[in-house]
């Protein structure tokens, strides 16, 4: 019986010397934290990662103006008049603290067993930056140091926290980065399917905290049926916000939302497998889905905002019993955004509602946001990267005008006005943001030579 395509894959990484070398610059990166949550390691990784690809032999800024220093690395095509690619990524992670758990190895360090790869970072987003300076290392070796095409990776270090100051940096440099012919998004899946998914768009976020104060301090429960608590207030201002099938309930809401086009809709219903199901076997949900005909979920998923309780907090969680009425009260929310929808607008909606409604206590403070885009998918730059994919890709490729995911996209093209597509080498079951965080090493590798064909495209 002959190899199969991932044992090809999994023979070929461990033999390409480039990969190899590249591998131990991907350990120290998964063994060095960046959070920007934690404003921890931040111009650490970033230092490294300017010190990577001058060694590479780009030409890199670095530039530390804001919290999260901005790292754009360029290597020059060998001809005059080429055109220019560009790589979106961030060296930012999200933590990995003890409410976590870790079975393969620690999340810090770069473990490898049974084909796969884990570390924080391995997939969203380190291995990727890792993996695509390989591609393009790769396909100098083979043509004598020479590019056909002008390379830029641009990589910020607060895309987990909203990319804060992404927008300065872009505005920046915007006279080195406008006039590209496509920008490669930070990372991507293949499915269930093992298809390669490609998208091009995501959605936006509007977190904010709300917070209630209904006394000057705790009450002693005895009144709990004369004194109204900050806890029972706030659930029944948060109650208010959504029905019960998960559909926002505050007027206006939905007025601004970008409708999605018959193209989008029919993308998502061809390719998208998220279902009920396939959601309850990956998380183990013991609640049910909000919606369940597949239209229905998939139009919700893709096109349409949801409201979120991130976090509650209040009274005493604290072992035994303490007979108290909360005086405070607060909760952790988000709002995932579509097209049309600004975040300080969403807020100012929910504002207004919670005084409708006779929530007037409840203080509502701004967090982060960050828009949504969504992508032409028949753009030409996009259209050659499906075919390069269709071709290198045995199990097919699925496109998606969109993710449900959130990520500063709409920030990107609206300074450079690029075209962007996202792909990458995640798998369905990469578990980003959550323990045992991995990549499969045949996805990786198909990763590297997928980037150098995209490269090659341009000779």
């Amino acid at each position: 019986m002959g190899k199969t395509h991932d044992e090809k894959q999994i023979e070929a990484f461990y033999a390409d010397t480039i990969v190899q070398e590249d591998l131990e610059d991907l350990r120290k990166l998964i063994g060095m934290k960046s959070i920007f949550a934690q404003a921890v390691g931040l111009e650490e990784v970033a230092l490294y990662l300017k010190n990577l690809f001058e060694e590479a032999g780009a030409q890199v800024i670095f530039d530390k103006s804001y919290a999260a220093p901005f790292v754009m690395a360029s290597f020059s095509a060998s001809r005059p008049n080429a055109k220019t690619l560009i790589f979106y990524n961030h060296y930012d992670t999200v933590p990995a603290d003890s409410d976590q758990v870790w079975l393969k190895g620690q999340p810090f360090e770069l473990t490898i067993d049974a084909g796969f790869m884990y570390g924080r970072g391995v997939d969203d987003d380190k291995g990727h930056i890792v993996a695509r300076l390989s591609a393009l290392k790769k396909y100098q070796a083979k043509h004598g140091g020479q590019l056909p095409v002008n390379v830029i990776f641009i990589m910020e270090g607060a895309e987990e926290s909203a990319s804060v100051d992404l927008d300065k940096y872009l505005a920046k440099y915007k006279e080195h980065l406008i006039g590209a012919d496509l920008l490669i998004w930070e990372q991507g899946h293949r499915n269930s399917l093992n298809q390669l998914e490609i998208a091009g768009g995501n959605k936006g976020i509007v977190t904010f905290d709300v917070s209630v104060q209904s006394a000057e301090l705790d009450i002693h429960s005895s009144y709990g049926g004369v004194i109204d608590s900050a806890s029972w207030y706030l659930l029944a201002a948060l109650q208010s916000l959504r029905s019960p099938d998960g559909r926002i309930l505050v007027n206006g809401m939905y007025d601004q939302v970008r409708e999605p086009s018959e193209r989008e809709l029919a993308l998502v219903e061809e390719f998208a497998l998220a279902s009920p199901d396939n959601l309850k076997q990956i998380y183990g949900l013991s609640l049910p889905s909000l919606v369940q005909e597949r239209k229905a979920f998939l139009k919700r998923l893709y096109f349409e905002p949801s409201i979120t309780i991130e976090g509650l907090s209040t009274g005493y969680l604290g072992r035994g019993v303490k007979t108290i009425i909360p005086a405070q009260a607060t909760a952790k929310m988000e709002v995932r955004l579509v097209p049309g929808l600004e975040p300080h607008y969403v807020l100012d909606k929910i504002r207004q509602h919670l005084t409708a409604k006779g929530f007037d206590k409840v203080e509502v403070t701004y967090t982060l946001g960050i828009q949504s885009y969504r992508s032409d998918m028949a753009a030409p730059a996009i259209v050659k990267v499906i075919e390069l994919a269709e071709k290198m890709t045995p199990a097919g490729v699925a496109v998606l005008p969109t993710s449900p995911g959130t990520g500063p996209m709409y920030t990107v093209f609206q300074a450079l006005q690029v075209p962007i597509a996202g792909f990458g080498m995640g798998n369905a079951n990469s578990r980003d943001h959550a323990g045992d965080e991995n990549v499969s090493i045949a996805d990786y590798y198909s990763h590297v030579e997928l980037v150098e064909e995209l490269i090659a495209s341009y000779a």
